[in-house]
């Protein structure tokens, strides 16, 4: 099973009292992560405030925590317009993201304006690109995109709060996907009352997952958990099915 760790996300101490959001909290739940068996992990920087950014100081703090904590975690980050006052500033971010810090793979919204020009800007600067598409309204621009076949993976992420219509819009997109001739890995996640029903789904199918305090801030059976508590228990749901 390979699974992402989404370790932050926008939450806030309220929502989840031990969500990392300084770049040693995250340096440090990005190595448990890993060392619990989670394959990446996906974090947001946090400005002093704990707001989300893509700034290049928080951007490379982040990162270079991460790194001087542990050498073997893959770290990535968002590209996303909430980060930022809109795409021109992205861009500028981005292209500012200092060399010695880059994050090692970075995802671009589809549903976004800009999102062909930002996934272009990151494979130029040598980060590996993952692609996400938040409904079937997204797929069109993906797959219209320069840089489709240079996605490590493509993440869909339904926007519904029903487990089944958002179980059945990952698996239409994944075969849209599939016949429209993307061959990277696909990703299924859901938010909050979706997300352990969408994982459990991505284990049946054989794609891969995503948990984390960014996509849910409880256990499957409700009670309230952190980060290593729910990769341990993803990671057990994974075993539990052979072909996973």
């Amino acid at each position: 099973m390979f699974l992402k760790a989404a370790i932050n996300g926008g939450r806030s101490r309220a929502e989840a009292p031990t969500v990392p959001l300084t770049p040693e909290e995250i340096a440090t739940d990005a190595s448990r992560a890993i060392s619990l068996g989670a394959a990446v992990v996906h974090a947001h920087a946090r400005t002093a405030d704990g707001g989300q950014s893509i700034h290049p100081d928080d951007i490379g703090a982040m990162v270079r925590a991460v790194r001087a904590t542990d050498t073997s975690v893959i770290i990535g980050t968002t590209t996303g317009l909430w980060t930022c006052s809109g795409h021109d500033e992205r861009m500028r971010h981005v292209a500012g993201w200092p060399d010695g810090a880059l994050p090692d793979f970075a995802s671009v919204a589809f549903s976004e304006e800009g999102a062909a020009e930002a996934a272009q800007l990151l494979v130029s600067r040598g980060v590996v690109l993952e692609s996400a598409v938040w409904s079937i309204d997204d797929v069109p621009s993906l797959l219209s995109s320069p840089t489709l076949h240079q996605n490590v993976r493509i993440l869909i992420e339904p926007e519904t709060a029903d487990p089944d219509q958002a179980i059945a819009e990952c698996r239409q997109i994944a075969a849209i996907l599939r016949d429209a001739g993307a061959t990277c890995s696909i990703l299924y996640h859901g938010q909050d009352g979706t997300a352990w029903p969408v994982l459990r789904a991505a284990v049946e199918d054989g794609v891969e997952a995503r948990i984390g305090l960014e996509d849910v801030t409880c256990d499957s059976a409700g009670s309230a958990a952190d980060n290593a508590a729910m990769i341990s228990e993803a990671l057990a749901i994974g075993r539990s099915c052979p072909d996973s």
